[in-house]
């Protein structure tokens, strides 16, 4: 994604798999009071990020999340002079009933919170303004952030029977597949489970998300490479990743050193 000029006012916009992503930049007034028929979440990055939402002003700070309910009239504007920056999701209703299951659909009283839960979730959906988001790893982030939401709304939680055998069948088939890409229906579909179900069970039994899982097996099978002697384009190649750099993102992202620095500084135990 190319730098904009924050002297102008900006929207960079993507879309993948029903889910529409936004990055924008405003002075003054940005939007006239308007709804969406989808859940519109964001964080804002930069600046005072203000809106009226059911019959008040609200004001969001870098940090907070916005969560605005299908179908209720706000507008946008910068809350101070400066402007502001924000980042936003817009997903569709059925795509979180689908992770949540038949319960009520999630509502965020007064449309900002501070809870790190929805920050966070909400954030690993949207670090990726390219669109070369793995399916996989939206249909994991959406997840989360309907677990999230569910969660800071105030709800009871809710329990669930895990399949221990399905969750076991599920990390196999990560096992024999991380040179490819694999999608949540895919493994749902090998283990006899639906998808959410899976996904919950996989939790459950391996502390953490089949996306996360694979992720993880692919770098451990990157650095083998590396240590081998592979270029890194090769070793990306064959780990499943999109390209060199999406390895390294993730390799960064993981252990805080990017590929080729650590391959530099790793020493063979002698």
């Amino acid at each position: 994604m190319e730098k904009q000029d924050q002297g102008k006012d900006w929207i960079l916009r993507t879309q993948s798999s029903g889910v529409e992503r936004i990055e924008a930049f405003f002075h003054g007034s940005g939007y006239a009071m308007h709804r969406h028929d989808t859940y519109a979440l964001g964080i804002t990055m930069a600046g005072v990020q203000s809106f009226q939402y059911k019959k008040s002003l609200r004001n969001s700070l870098p940090g907070n999340t916005m969560a605005l309910y299908p179908d209720e009239p706000h507008d946008g504007q910068a809350g101070t002079e400066v402007g502001f920056r924000y980042r936003m999701l817009y997903v569709e209703p059925s795509v979180l009933q689908d992770a949540l299951g038949g319960v009520a659909l999630p509502y965020i009283e007064g449309g900002i919170s501070t809870d790190p839960r929805m920050f966070h979730a909400l954030r690993n959906l949207l670090e990726q303004m390219d669109g070369n988001v793995e399916p996989l790893q939206q249909d994991d982030g959406i997840f989360e952030l309907a677990a999230a939401m569910d969660a800071v709304s105030g709800k009871r939680p809710r329990r669930h029977a895990a399949d221990f055998h399905a969750a076991q069948q599920a990390r196999e088939y990560i096992h024999a597949s991380l040179d490819r890409t694999l999608t949540l229906d895919e493994l749902a579909q090998a283990c006899g489970r639906d998808r959410w179900s899976l996904t919950r069970d996989f939790r459950s039994f391996f502390g953490t998300s089949p996306y996360r899982y694979l992720s993880m097996r692919r770098l451990d099978m990157a650095r083998r490479l590396m240590t081998q002697g592979k270029s890194l384009v090769t070793v990306a190649a064959m780990t499943g990743f999109a390209d060199q750099s999406h390895m390294t993102r993730l390799f960064t992202k993981t252990y805080g050193i990017a590929p080729a620095r650590w391959l530099r500084m790793v020493q063979p135990v002698k």
